[in-house]
């Protein structure tokens, strides 16, 4: 079964039109108003409307309170919600029990500590494992992705951080049990929130015929 494939960060409706086509899994919108690919404070529901229902509408959140979140999840009609703060597990619940499925994000270094990932595994259906920065993601930087063999699951995980049109046949060679997708950002963009077409069409060509 091929990665699942999920694109984060745009903003602008024509380009959330392109990037749509190309029929990634997942598309994740920030909802994070410090991000430089925030979505705005009222996104046209338009917006949201075009993407076609095959395609998982992802909402990125930072720290925002859970009645935030499902505010916005209703009004954009959201399927995922991505928490990449330092969201505990009972936020994880409280989402989860409104029937929306839960992406923890976390931020991954070689003092990462993967004992404490099982108190949120009942309440998500996937993590994903960025770069540890002191941003909240798209910083375009990579991390060791050997640190994950200390994952034992068994929640299935997106694959995050400064992922590249050149990392396709990397991510092809590399293999984890709980491996379930790969999320790309910032290294597919022309500038921030607009994604590249041409890149993420040759990247998810490749992606999909070798895994």
């Amino acid at each position: 079964m091929s990665l699942l494939i999920k694109i984060c960060g745009m903003k602008d409706p024509g380009n959330i039109r392109e990037v749509a086509t190309l029929e990634p899994d997942l598309m994740g919108f920030i909802f994070f108003p410090q991000s430089p690919r925030y979505i705005g404070e009222n996104p046209e529901d338009a917006m949201f409307r075009q993407i076609p229902s095959g395609i998982g509408k992802t909402g990125v959140f930072v720290n925002a309170e859970p009645e935030a979140v499902l505010l916005h999840s209703k009004k954009a009609d959201l399927q995922f919600v991505q928490l990449h703060g330092e969201e505990s597990p009972a936020e994880c619940r409280e989402l989860a029990l409104h029937e929306l499925q839960v992406i923890k994000a976390f931020r991954i270094d070689a003092s990462f500590r993967f004992e404490l990932l099982p108190q949120y595994a009942p309440f998500c259906s996937f993590f994903l494992f960025d770069t540890a920065t002191s941003a909240y993601g798209g910083s375009g930087k990579q991390f060791d992705w050997n640190l994950l063999n200390r994952y034992e699951g068994p929640v299935p995980f997106f694959l995050s951080g400064g992922i590249s049109p050149e990392d396709a046949e990397k991510l092809a060679e590399f293999s984890h049990p709980f491996l379930a997708g790969v999320d790309v950002n910032s290294r597919f963009e022309t500038s921030p929130g607009i994604k590249n077409i041409a890149l993420l069409k040759e990247f998810i060509t490749t992606i999909r015929k070798k895994t």
